[in-house]
């Protein structure tokens, strides 16, 4: 079932506002866990995690910049003026 340009919206907001810092928190007492790594090693870890937590999410987030696809048209003419 495909979601709706609204619903996409919405739930982009949701997991932005409420996912990603809970995602954030969760990652670096995750790696808090051991040992600490080297700096470069624990930075090549944080970009990888960061990077890994938006592939589920991509389909909620494609064309979510855009204009509503589903809005009414305005005509050429109300624009210019």
């Amino acid at each position: 079932m495909a979601l709706s340009y609204k619903a996409r919206r919405r739930w982009s907001l949701i997991i932005l506002l409420i996912g990603l810092p809970v995602y954030v928190i969760v990652a670096v007492n995750l790696v808090d866990l051991f040992d600490r790594p080297p700096f470069l090693l624990e930075l090549a870890i944080y970009i990888g995690l960061g990077f890994l937590w938006a592939l589920p999410f991509k389909s909620v987030f494609l064309g979510v910049g855009q204009a509503d696809p589903d809005a009414p048209q305005e005509d050429d003419d109300k624009k210019s003026r």
